[in-house]
């Protein structure tokens, strides 16, 4: 893999394929590239049924692995509304969970960077995806699903 925030895998991609890798020997490549480009990065998994304990959870991850200054509305702010998107994903547009009896298993991963694209944008970005099952709460009755969110910080 190319190295940097200018290559062919860009904060997003790596974010996606972090969550997504999991356990598997690959996930060690992409954490290597995140760290030669000088991202902060972090991996965390959430079971619940109540929304607002996954987005604790992801929140929580970001502030203790220093992903985002927790006394900084700004960076808590672009955090939440990062994770909001990927849970809408999640959701297929509901960001709701126990209330419409389902449950979720997720991995997510919160990276934060530059962000180059077309344009060289200024700042900070950080992005949150999570892959993991959702389905009804009962063991055998769920489904892969993903969500990606991205935010300027």
């Amino acid at each position: 893999m190319h190295n940097g925030p200018d290559s062919n895998f860009p904060i997003g991609k790596l974010a996606i394929l972090l969550a997504v890798l999991q356990e598997h020997e690959w996930r060690q490549s992409v954490e290597e590239q995140l760290t030669a480009g000088g991202y902060r990065f972090t991996i965390g998994r959430v079971g619940a049924m109540d929304m607002m304990k996954v987005i604790a959870a992801i929140e929580t991850a970001a502030k203790n692995n220093r992903i985002i200054d927790s006394e900084s509305y700004r960076e808590v702010h672009a955090m939440y509304h990062a994770i909001i998107e990927a849970l809408q994903g999640v959701g297929r547009g509901e960001v709701q969970f126990g209330n419409i009896l389902r449950t979720v298993g997720l991995t997510f991963s919160i990276v934060r960077g530059k962000f180059a694209g077309a344009v060289q944008h200024e700042g900070d970005w950080v992005a949150v995806a999570v892959y993991g099952t959702i389905g009804a709460p009962k063991k055998g009755f769920e489904h892969e699903t993903i969500g990606f969110g991205f935010n300027h910080i």
